[in-house]
Order: C-alpha cells, then sequence, then structure tokens
C-alpha cells in the first residue's frame, strides 16, 4: 500500500468521492488533521438531474438546514459541529438568509466559498472527474448520497451485498428495525 507522508504522520492516501455537503466536510476535517486527501467529484463533466451547477456542496432541494435552535435536537447538532471546527456551519452561518427559527443559506454563496476553501487547502487535491471505482491501495470515503452514477453504485452494491445499499431522506429518517442491535 502506498503512504503518503503528511506533517509526520504516515497514512495511506484518503480518496473522497462526492463532493456534498458529508465529502467537503470530511476533507476539511481530514486535512485540518494534517491528512492529505483527493475529493473526487464528477460534476460538472457528469451531470445529475437535481445540480445546477458544478460548486461544492451544492443545495439541491433546499436551502434550509432546519431549526437553529439548541433546544431541538438539529440546532444542537449544529452548535457541535461549529465547536469542532465545521466547514460546513462555518459558511452556513457566514451565508445566512432570515428563516426565521432556522438556519438558511444564499445557496451560491455557501457553495462558492466552500469550493474555494477547499481548492485552496494545501492538504486537498479537488479532481473533477467520474469514479466508478474504488483504489484498493486507499482508504475510500464515498459520500455521494442519493445521486450516485449508477456503475459506481452497482460496484458499491456488489462489494457490500445486494441488499445493503440504502439511501433514508435525511429531512425524515426512516430507522430499519433490522438494524438496530437489541
Amino acid at each position: 500500500m502506498n503512504v503518503k507522508k503528511n506533517s509526520g504522520v504516515q497514512t495511506p492516501p484518503v480518496h473522497i468521492i462526492g463532493g456534498g455537503l458529508a465529502g467537503c466536510e470530511a476533507a476539511w476535517m481530514l486535512a485540518s488533521s494534517g491528512i492529505m486527501v483527493t475529493l473526487f467529484e464528477m460534476r460538472p463533466d457528469t451531470a445529475t438531474g437535481a445540480h445546477q451547477g458544478g460548486e461544492l456542496s451544492e443545495l439541491v432541494c433546499s436551502n434550509s438546514f432546519r431549526s437553529d435552535k439548541p433546544e431541538h435536537a438539529v440546532g444542537l447538532l449544529k452548535r457541535e459541529m461549529s465547536l469542532l471546527g465545521s466547514l460546513v456551519m462555518q459558511f452556513a452561518r457566514k451565508h445566512a438568509v432570515d428563516a426565521g427559527g432556522a438556519l438558511a443559506v444564499d445557496r451560491e454563496a455557501f457553495s462558492s466559498s466552500i469550493t474555494a476553501q477547499l481548492e485552496e487547502h494545501p492538504f486537498i487535491t479537488v479532481v473533477r472527474e467520474r469514479r466508478d471505482s474504488l483504489d484498493a491501495d486507499a482508504l475510500n470515503i464515498i459520500a455521494t448520497g442519493p445521486l450516485t452514477e449508477k456503475r459506481l453504485a452497482a460496484k458499491i452494491q456488489k462489494h457490500i451485498g445486494e441488499n445493503s445499499l440504502y439511501f433514508y431522506d435525511a429531512i425524515a429518517p426512516i430507522v430499519d428495525a433490522d438494524s438496530v442491535s437489541k
């Protein structure tokens, strides 16, 4: 396995597939810890039915991150993420728009800021290409969500099992009874 030396820490290459919120946050946190990361995003070359542009962390369904009140679980989670140095929360607050008790953002400014920050980070390489497979010599983080390109989804499903690949909407999460330890 190939390893990179970063700030005295040796790690195998870390590849993150997907430049949405989760992929960008993972890249930021790892790079902030001195770990070299390659972030793969298929857009703008490979379009989806939902995205409008090619920026990272583009919000497609809503510009709202839901409640920002700490007495609600999602509001408390935002506070915890901020305390941990979350890039997403940093720019969500910077580009917030009026939304009552919710945290909502100017979509374009939010995505543009995250893209610029990640592209400028010395430990992050952003590669604009579709990935159809995983690199066996790297640690792979799959952060592609419901818009995973079909060829990659098929390979992931084959690798982890036919009945193991699910996506549940984060707005209305569903817990499968079989996934809960008894």
